[in-house]
């Protein structure tokens, strides 16, 4: 979703729905920004032109399913770098492609419980895998989607084919993505334009930070410089765009980025400090900004006073990153390790079982109830059921918002884009007209996607002109209902009682970010060794750094969006934001100690009287909140 920012920003207008309940005031919330025109162009060559050409080779359902495919894929084609586009489109449309098949090859083959077994075990598989993260969550999404077309959609080519043009729908956006260049790009090569402004945006949130110093504002510029280093740590980890990296451009901007860590850490003690930084202290990282989008040298930086520890670590680390910028050497750092135990323990485990529990229920039971619908009279002509499951698949994603927000938004959604093209087939000629309505809801889905009533309305256009390209009738009302009786079966299905403590998501993310905090704080206290020279290896510790600031605001993210459930699914999770509040601030004073043990190679009575109360705060606090017992510890040697 990313890559979708940590923190959502929305219109001006949220204030009026604070005296609304936290439930209610989501869905009338939309995220804001520049319009993606980029991503629109692409949108716009896409789904249209697939489906048109399907239509020339008189291979009208292949079009459709191609068609299918690059919606899909739009929806996933987020700002950001295009080796990130690589997987974060491929990996979601080969599951895509995966599921079509077994779908297909399952409905012609197998009768109807047997079915409804076979999609319930992927919606068990793909609510599980969802949870490891927003790339895998795409991945299930996309699996349960193809497997409900493959199965609900009978057309005449074999699975195999209809699995071929599904990826060559999401292979042709994604090509898109990687050959066309962006609108306004910065100097340089454009292929790297994505990495650049990240790198950029780094830089520009620690001179805020540094800003923000000694005010109200800097515990939101610090998260803000956590969002600005997660988004430059993806768009830097994807594929290498050229087979050793040997570029200059591109060894450079991993020199860049990780020059950024160092001023990172130096601004967040400096915050930490409460103490305001002077402006000329502000001027190296914005000419640091600058000399990354202009793909420039830096020239002379300013250098800022030395009077206390973290202000001379800012020195040293704005001279470190003038050489950086200068001879272009970087290492990895960008790279998330996160190994294979890591992504088991995410799907199998608290949270993993209870998402694909959810996903299993509500993807099966809207499997048979269609099927059950579709030999009835209810269905009438309309002879495809795939419908009522895709639907239920999306609404049950808590990954896409709390349940009530994305009941509401989707139920508004679909009236609205059913209604809309009622009006559109009753005076559009076909198929020409249909074709060219499919062009422009492909353009309008990067934009769509602020919010979740408006991608459905786009969507549902976009889905029922395809239909009707390929065959079906006009299908707006019975598409409404549809959507309703999916939102009451995940209404139910979400409300249902589960073996286990509930908000076991929210619960595993947080205890994620517990061990993340726990090793860096070990590691800066105490050393990796169990010696007293820990905070020398500073590459280590800054990627421990990472991941603690980086889990927290995953726990955070996932702790807001609970937060916004009905009242009796929010109780399950009350008081895990303020576990994760107070593990940031201790992970604020760990980077103030880091610095400061590199300057002194000792702590203050301050450092320490401030670790002591932050730990015992938090293990009361997690006793209230039911956390695993494991936790971060003052070290003995300390």
């Amino acid at each position: 979703m990313s890559p979708r920012s940590s923190v959502p920003v929305y219109s001006r207008h949220s204030r009026a729905f604070a005296a609304l309940p936290p439930w209610l005031a989501h869905p009338l919330r939309a995220q804001r920004g520049p319009v993606p025109w980029s991503a629109v162009t692409r949108g716009a060559l896409a789904a249209g032109p697939l489906l048109l050409v399907g239509i020339l080779v008189d291979r009208t359902s292949l079009g459709v399913v191609a068609a299918i495919a690059a919606m899909l894929a739009g929806i996933n084609d987020r700002p950001g770098s295009r080796r990130v586009s690589v997987r974060r489109l491929g990996e979601p449309a080969l599951a895509g492609a995966g599921g079509l098949l077994v779908g297909t090859y399952a409905g012609d083959h197998v009768g109807a419980v047997a079915l409804t077994a076979v999609l319930t075990g992927l919606g068990l598989l793909a609510g599980g895998m969802s949870a490891i993260g927003p790339v895998a969550s795409g991945a299930g999404t996309q699996l349960l989607v193809g497997a409900a077309i493959g199965a609900g959609m009978p057309v005449p080519e074999p699975g195999w084919t209809l699995a071929l043009a599904f990826l060559a729908g999401a292979v042709w956006l994604l090509a898109l993505r990687l050959a066309l260049p962006t609108p306004g790009a910065m100097t340089g090569d454009f292929r790297f334009d994505g990495e650049r402004d990240a790198v950029a945006r780094v830089y520009d949130a620690v001179a805020e930070l540094l800003a923000a110093a000694g005010t109200e504002h800097a515990t939101a510029r610090r998260s803000a410089l956590t969002a600005a280093l997660d988004h430059a740590q993806d768009a830097l980890a994807g594929p290498r765009l050229r087979r050793y990296a040997s570029s200059s451009a591109e060894r450079r901007l991993h020199a860049q980025y990780a020059a950024a860590l160092p001023l990172a850490e130096a601004a967040t003690a400096l915050a930490w400090a409460g103490e305001p930084v002077s402006e000329r202290a502000l001027a190296g990282p914005r000419r640091l900004a600058a000399a990354v989008r202009e793909d420039t040298r830096t020239g002379p930086l300013p250098a800022p006073s030395r009077s206390a520890p973290a202000l001379r670590a800012l020195d040293d680390a704005l001279l470190h990153a003038a050489d950086a910028f200068d001879d272009g050497g970087g290492g990895d750092l960008h790279t998330r390790r996160r190994g294979a135990r890591a992504l088991l323990r995410a799907a199998f485990g608290a949270g993993g079982r209870e998402y694909g529990l959810r996903v299993g229920l509500s993807f099966g039971a809207s499997a048979a109830i269609a099927q059950a619908l579709h030999h009835s009279h209810w269905y009438g002509q309309h002879t495809h059921w795939y419908w009522l499951p895709a639907t239920a698949v999306f609404l049950v994603k808590p990954d896409l918002g709390p349940l009530v927000s994305r009941v509401l938004s989707r139920a508004a959604g679909t009236m609205l884009g059913a209604l809309l093209f009622a009006g559109f087939a009753a005076v559009l000629p076909r198929p020409e007209g249909l074709v060219a309505l499919v062009a422009l809801c492909g353009a309008l889905i990067p934009v769509s996607t602020r919010h979740f009533a408006a991608q459905t309305a786009v969507a549902t256009v976009l889905v029922l002109s395809l239909v009707m390209v390929g065959g079906e009738p006009q299908a707006s009302v019975s598409r409404i209902a549809e959507t309703l009786l999916a939102c009451a079966i995940v209404l139910i299905v979400g409300h249902l009682p589960m073996a286990g403590k509930r908000g076991g998501q929210v619960r595993a993310q947080l205890a994620v970010a517990v061990g993340a905090a726990h090793a860096y704080l070990t590691h800066v206290l105490v050393g990796p060794d169990g010696s007293d020279d820990g905070s020398d290896d500073r590459a280590v510790r800054w990627t421990l750094r990472r991941e603690a600031y980086r889990t927290l605001a995953e726990a955070r993210t996932a702790s807001a969006l609970a937060a916004h459930e009905l009242p009796a699914l929010a109780r399950h999770t009350e008081g895990t934001d303020e576990v994760a509040a107070l593990l940031e601030r201790l992970v604020d004073t760990t980077t103030a100690c880091a610095v400061h043990l590199d300057d002194t190679g000792h702590l203050t009575p301050h450092h320490r009287r401030q670790l002591t109360e932050l730990l015992t705060e938090l293990a009361a606090r997690r006793e209230q909140t039911g956390l695993p017992a494991t936790a971060p510890t003052l070290p003995t040697a300390v």
